[in-house]
């Protein structure tokens, strides 16, 4: 009997280790770890199937993460190194961040030429209690790409600008034209170096220039019955002024001395 109960005992101890270590070896590593950074706003992000375990993300220049899981209760035997660690790629804000769409202004100087004006999109770094722009951290590295068409053609033209404000010069009189900003950086692999583009702003030409053949036929025949009109009630006018003027001449010759 005695040896019965120190066999069962064995067996009970063996079935808690094991299920112990499997635990252990079944930790789950967190998965598809990767970066997504906007105006130099950076988050990790990962995958994981499990709930009861926490991470824990140690991080380095020039980025990479390491992310630990381990359980959310800690006994003293867990040795760290038995539970899993995931890498993720490496990752350089300033040549990788993405830059959002930009916000900009029309302004017309002339028939053939306008400003643009552009607004440096803010980042989420601060120094000494300043928000801190993309220029301020790119510096000379930014530059504008502006893309422009002539309302109702498909031909674009690009022009790139070293700074927030450019002229455009070289336009059609008369004409309406549409213009869209993104930022670009020259010194970032090809992949990285465009922002977003931004939304399409046009400008107002004259409208007389771009009304279709019946709108003229319109406008020509509204202005000849304004003319007519204005014929019309002159003649009558001088009419009636003629009239009266008759009658004043005829009363007065018929008057008795």
């Amino acid at each position: 009997m005695a040896s019965l109960k120190t066999v069962l005992y064995l067996g009970v101890c063996l079935s808690v280790w094991i299920i112990t270590t499997a635990d252990k070896n079944f930790v789950p590593a967190a998965e598809e770890v990767h970066w997504i950074s906007l105006d130099f706003k950076t988050t990790l992000f990962w995958t994981t199937k499990a709930s009861k375990y926490t991470y824990t993300v140690k991080y380095f220049r020039s980025y990479y993460a390491d992310i630990l899981t381990e359980p959310a209760t800690m006994d003293h035997d867990y040795d760290l190194d038995e539970f899993p660690h995931t890498y993720s790629p490496h990752f350089n804000p300033y040549r990788e961040t993405n830059i959002s769409a930009v916000k900009f202004t029309v302004e017309v100087v002339d028939e053939s030429r306008v400003i643009v004006n552009i607004t440096d999109p803010l980042t989420s770094i601060h120094e000494r209690g300043k928000q801190l722009s993309i220029r301020d951290i790119l510096k000379s590295d930014l530059k504008y790409k502006i893309s422009y068409y002539k309302s109702g053609s498909t031909g674009k033209r690009d022009i790139m600008s070293d700074s927030s404000t450019a002229v455009v010069s070289g336009l059609d009189a008369g004409q309406s034209y549409c213009f869209m900003v993104a930022a670009f950086i020259p010194s970032r692999p090809q992949t990285t170096q465009n922002g977003a583009w931004s939304t399409q702003r046009c400008t107002n030409g004259h409208i007389m220039q771009e009304l279709s053949l019946g709108a003229w036929v319109g406008v020509v025949f509204i202005l000849l019955i304004v003319l007519i009109i204005i014929i019309t009630v002159t003649v009558l006018c001088c009419r009636c002024c003629r009239r009266r003027n008759k009658t004043l001449h005829t009363s007065q010759s018929s008057a008795p001395v």
